[in-house]
C-alpha cells in the first residue's frame, strides 16, 4: 500500500467530507484534534474545468476552511476577494455562471499548472493546503476523474451545472457518478482506511457530496469492513437539510426527508448516527435499523458550536 506524505502514525480520525457543512464539521475535528490526528477524504464528483482552469470546489471550501480563508457569509471562497478577474472576462463575452473570485483565481491556476507538470491531484491537494498552513491532512476522494452528473427535467445536467447554474430547480430523477466505476481511491484515502481508529462521516449530501465517494470500487466494502467505530451526522434537520438541497433531492427520488433516511442510506456502513435534539422522537426508529442514535445538537453557527459536535463525536471512539 502506498502512503501519502503527511501520514506517519495512525491517524485518529477518518472523516468524509464534501460541502459547507462538511466542512465546518471538519474544522470542529482540526480545532480538537492535533494535526496529524486528522484525515479528511474530499468530494471531488464536483470537480469541473473554467476558463480552461481545473476547479475543484470541495476540496477548496475543506482548504479555506481549514486555513481560516473561507468566506463564512457564502460558505465558499475566499473572504473578502473581489472579482474584477470575472468582470473582464465578461466584457470579452465568456459565460461568467460560476463565480470565482480573484484570489480563487490564483489557487485554480496553480493547480492547473501543477497537474499540467505531471503530478496527481492528491500531491497538487497536498502542496496546495500546505503553502497555506493546512496541517492537517486533505486528500481527494481519487486522483481519477469522477462526474456527478444529474438527470432532470431539463435534461442531464452536470453537477455545477444543476447546482449554482440552475440554483438547484430542475427535478432530479436520477444521480450518476460517470467514472466512477473505473476509479481508484486515492493514495491518502487507502491508507487512512486501514489505518484510521474512526470513520466521520460529515453532515454532507448523501447524494451530491458523500455518493460519489461511496460509488468508488470497494470503498464501502472497506468502510463496512472498518474495524473502528463508524459515526455519520445526520444533514437532515427537522424534516429538510440544514443547508443545500439534500432535502429536495430526497423528496424528488421518492424517499423520506428524514434522519431516518439518512440512516437508511448508510445502514450498512453506519454504527451511530448522530441528530439533532429537534429529532430526538425519530431516534427509536434509528434504534431498530441496528444503528445508534446520539441525539445532540448538530446545527454549527459558531467555532464553539462545531468544537463540541466534534468532541462529542470523538467520545464515541471509546
Amino acid at each position: 500500500m502506498v502512503t501519502s506524505p503527511g501520514i506517519s502514525s495512525p491517524p485518529a480520525v477518518l472523516a468524509l467530507a464534501g460541502g459547507v457543512g462538511g466542512a465546518k464539521l471538519a474544522l470542529g475535528l482540526a480545532l480538537s484534534l492535533d494535526p496529524g490526528e486528522l484525515v479528511v477524504c474530499v468530494n471531488t464528483g464536483d470537480d469541473e474545468t473554467f476558463h480552461g482552469l481545473h476547479v475543484s470546489p470541495d476540496l477548496d471550501t475543506i482548504m479555506y476552511t481549514l486555513s481560516g480563508l473561507s468566506n463564512e457569509e457564502t460558505g465558499w471562497g475566499v473572504a473578502d476577494d473581489t472579482f474584477t478577474a470575472l468582470e473582464m472576462l465578461g466584457k470579452f463575452g465568456v459565460d461568467t455562471w460560476f463565480n470565482l473570485g480573484d484570489r480563487d483565481f490564483a489557487t485554480h491556476i496553480r493547480r492547473t499548472q501543477l497537474l499540467a507538470d505531471g503530478k496527481t491531484l492528491s500531491e497538487v491537494t497536498d502542496e496546495l493546503n500546505r503553502s497555506l498552513g493546512v496541517t492537517q491532512l486533505v486528500v481527494p476522494m481519487s486522483d481519477d476523474s469522477v462526474k456527478t452528473v444529474l438527470a432532470t427535467d431539463e435534461g442531464e445536467l452536470p453537477m455545477q451545472r444543476y447546482f449554482v447554474g440552475r440554483r438547484a430547480e430542475p427535478k432530479i430523477s436520477e444521480v450518476r457518478y460517470l467514472g466512477a466505476d473505473t476509479a481508484t481511491a486515492a493514495p491518502g484515502f487507502q491508507d487512512a482506511l486501514a489505518r484510521a481508529g474512526m470513520l466521520v462521516m460529515c453532515p454532507s449530501n448523501p447524494y451530491l457530496s458523500l455518493g460519489p465517494i461511496l460509488a468508488i470500487p470497494a470503498v464501502r466494502q472497506r468502510i463496512r469492513a472498518f474495524p473502528g467505530k463508524k459515526v455519520c451526522v445526520s444533514p437532515i434537520v427537522g424534516g429538510d437539510a440544514v443547508k443545500g438541497p439534500a432535502g429536495k433531492i430526497m423528496a424528488e427520488l421518492g424517499k423520506e426527508v428524514s434522519c431516518v433516511q439518512v440512516a437508511r442510506e448508510y445502514l450498512d456502513i453506519c454504527d451511530v448516527l448522530v441528530i439533532d435534539v429537534q429529532d430526538e422522537a425519530l431516534a427509536p426508529q434509528i434504534q431498530e435499523m441496528g444503528i445508534t442514535p446520539l441525539v445532540t445538537s448538530i446545527i454549527m453557527k459558531t467555532s464553539q458550536d462545531k468544537i463540541a459536535l466534534a468532541k462529542e463525536i470523538l467520545t464515541l471512539a471509546n
